[in-house]
């Protein structure tokens, strides 16, 4: 078994967690999970964010509105998602960016939320957590333009894009896509990335690494995505996990 997971994205408000939450929760640490940021969505998945942290002092949270959950209620629930972000265990603004992949939002919608929150998050000094589907060019642009302090979770872009992204000072977060069969991208960006600039991540309950692909992830399930990882770039795999622990620390300011 590893130790000091630190799990860089999850949802542990999701509905499939809504059976035994509790019980799972308190029984990660005894998996080797040290630390996990539970990621926004809307206001009521930042709502219950906080109330997770409330009970778990492992957990910090991230708050912001995610590009498939803008509607006409957003700007109002902005206002307020930004004033909890005065709580003392949120530690990023997030999860916002871009989603093409899906129809749900207009893009000029997307891109002008997305831009709002961005420029909260500076403003603010809040590292951001970005999501990016199909969406890299503008993604990449919108960050050249505010250049915040952040990642760019479950990074699906090129090598030639993640250099982009470290020349802005950003880091980049990987998961289980990295274990899947046609995986080429995010395992040689794996192999690229400097080791100072990448996280791990799950995205649970989504993104469960092989073998457990289609099953619920949970955040121990890094181990699998670490040795992935580790694998490639010819490494130890607790130290791999060591390092992005420190990294994470380290982004997200955490004492």
């Amino acid at each position: 078994m590893y130790n000091h997971i630190f799990d860089t994205h999850a949802h542990y408000d999701d509905l499939k967690f809504d059976e035994d939450r509790d019980e799972l929760l308190r029984k990660l640490p005894e998996n080797g999970v040290e630390y996990v940021i539970n990621c926004g969505c809307d206001l009521k998945s930042c709502e219950k964010s906080i109330d997770i942290c409330n009970s778990f002092d492992y957990f910090y949270c991230a708050l912001g509105i995610h590009p498939s959950e803008i509607n006409e209620d957003s700007f109002v629930e902005f206002e307020k998602i930004k004033q909890l972000c005065s709580y003392e265990k949120c530690v990023a603004v997030g999860e916002i960016g871009l989603d093409y992949h899906y129809d749900f939002v207009p893009k000029d919608k997307q891109l002008e939320f997305f831009e709002k929150q961005l420029q909260f998050a500076v403003e603010a000094d809040f590292p951001v957590i970005v999501h990016d589907r199909e969406a890299h060019e503008d993604t990449l642009n919108l960050l050249k333009k505010y250049k915040p302090k952040g990642v760019l979770h479950c990074f699906s872009g090129s090598v030639e894009m993640a250099k982009e992204i470290l020349k802005l000072g950003m880091y980049i977060g990987l998961g289980g896509a990295v274990t899947f069969k046609n995986a080429r991208k995010p395992l040689e960006v794996a192999e690229y990335l400097p080791e100072d600039r990448l996280l791990l991540e799950t995205d649970c309950p989504y993104m469960a690494p092989v073998p457990n692909r289609g099953k619920r992830c949970t955040s121990d399930m890094i181990a699998l995505t670490a040795e992935k990882i580790a694998e490639v770039r010819n490494t130890d795999t607790q130290q791999l996990i060591n390092k992005t622990k420190e990294n994470a620390i380290e982004l997200f300011r955490i004492r």
